[in-house]
């Protein structure tokens, strides 16, 4: 039985080192500083003739029964997590030793040490008392103790609670029962009663900011726990690496952007910041409904095409022909003319009864001296409608072959056009057309209806 004992205690003590050294998440070490006391009387016999009790007996007699020193510090324990159920270590005790059980056992004061291995179970389920959270384990271990001059082995089992102050601090209690083998006949069973204070250490936390390494995304810059470690330095609840503007406070829903105005249009893509505006207009008004914003329109108040820049365009001349389509800008005409004034019925009339008097001799279209004095009054009124444009027809009378006449009427129309340019008159103004015998004025029939016939006249050619 011994040696099966020695075995399991041995497979134990390995199966906690060997869980000593894994890995663990956040503070990964617990080191312990506390005090113990010592019970031999609750795990005797329960006779009237015997110092020590029945399990349990007289479990917080710690007047009566207890063994404990005047020292500050006489247990140390350090521990390792190995999972979220399971820590596994070694705990160090000293004490001295007066009584085996109660006031009839007492002895000289001898000294007690141990040193052993433990696992502790969390239990899943933590308590709150009176505010307090408590967070119950069970435990057990084996170890070595001395007794005086006398070493024995122990098996060891018990429950305790961690009672945390901070992330890293807690009150740690415990009660141990600690079964001793018969290496020696001095040192009985007894319990171990400790109390501590528990510190966790060992986790990195390089930027001080609570999150630990291995789960902060962002470990060499302080952030927030809601954030995996990683900053918003501008408190907007968005974190820097997903904040488009991480100094300037603003809204999730642009990428932590503000938008100063509230036209729900990001300051960053806002042409107008701090003027309310609409998505269509790059966050700017439109204050005149013109389709420009008021940013880029000249005529803010008033309606206009966005070809001016938002300003109507003018009508110079007040003609009702707007300038941009206004060929004379700053003279009066007709629309039908594009705004530029047109000779009227009784100019015409004039112009045509100067070309029926042009005298053209038979079957020739040159212009003697007389014409030229004739068409001095046309030239005059042309100057008159500079932005006119003129067709300058030919006409013949019927006499000789119908193919001479028309190259006749387009070569007498020609001889006015070149004298006309050579008086000034801008040649793109002028067009020459030949009718030959084809529009008669008036009958062939006699002498004087042929020399009629024979003839120029002028007709406004729009400019539209």
């Amino acid at each position: 039985m011994k040696k099966t004992t020695r075995i399991l205690s041995l497979f134990v003590m390995i199966f906690s080192v060997s869980f000593l050294l894994a890995q663990d998440k956040n503070n990964k070490w617990q080191i312990s500083f506390g005090v113990n006391a010592i019970d031999f009387h609750p795990v005797g016999t329960d006779s009237s003739d015997n110092p020590t009790g029945h399990l349990f007996s007289e479990y917080f007699n710690a007047s009566g029964n207890w063994n404990y020193t005047s020292g500050l510090v006489n247990t140390i324990s350090l521990t390792r997590y190995g999972t979220d159920d399971f820590s596994y270590g070694f705990r160090g005790s000293f004490n001295k030793v007066t009584q085996l059980g109660d006031e009839r056992a007492t002895i000289p004061e001898e000294t007690i040490a141990s040193f052993d291995a433990v696992v502790n179970y969390n239990i899943p389920t933590s308590l709150n008392v009176l505010g307090l959270d408590i967070e119950p384990f069970l435990e057990g271990g084996t170890g070595y103790t001395w007794f005086a001059n006398q070493r024995s082995h122990t098996l060891n089992g018990g429950y305790g609670v961690n009672i945390p102050v901070s992330n890293t601090v807690a009150i740690k209690i415990n009660s141990t029962y600690k079964h001793a083998f018969n290496d020696m006949q001095d040192l009985k069973a007894h319990f171990q009663h400790n109390i501590g204070v528990a510190i966790n250490f060992g986790g990195k936390d390089s930027d001080k900011d609570g999150v630990y390494d291995q789960y902060d995304d962002c470990p060499n810059q302080a952030g927030l726990p809601a954030f995996n470690g990683c900053p918003d330095n501008d408190g907007d609840g968005v974190e820097n690496s997903k904040d488009a503007c991480p100094d300037l406070a603003g809204l999730a829903q642009f990428d932590g952007c503000p938008d100063s105005d509230g036209d729900g249009v990001p300051d960053t893509k806002d042409a107008c910041v701090n003027l309310a505006g609409s998505v269509e207009m790059n966050g700017c008004p439109d204050s005149d409904g013109d389709g420009v914003s008021d940013n880029i329109d000249s005529c803010a108040d008033v309606a206009g095409p966005s070809a001016n820049n938002g300003c109507p365009w003018p009508d110079s001349d007040s003609d009702g022909v707007l300038d941009k389509d206004d060929k004379c800008p700053n003279t009066a005409g007709v629309a039908s003319n594009s705004g530029c004034p047109e000779p009227t019925e009784e100019i015409m009339d004039k112009l045509n009864s100067v070309g029926a008097m042009i005298p053209f001799e038979l079957n020739k279209a040159t212009l003697g001296p007389q014409v030229k004095s004739l068409l001095g009054e046309v030239i005059g009124i042309m100057n008159n409608y500079s932005q006119t444009n003129f067709m300058i027809e030919g006409h013949t009378d019927s006499s000789g072959p119908k193919a001479f006449n028309q190259k006749l009427s387009e070569m007498r129309a020609m001889s006015v056009k070149e004298f006309l340019v050579e008086n000034g008159i801008t040649s793109s103004r002028l067009q020459t057309v030949g009718y030959g015998e084809d529009n008669p004025k008036v009958s062939n029939g006699t002498r004087q209806g042929r020399i009629k016939n024979r003839r120029v006249e002028f007709k406004v050619i729009p400019l539209n």
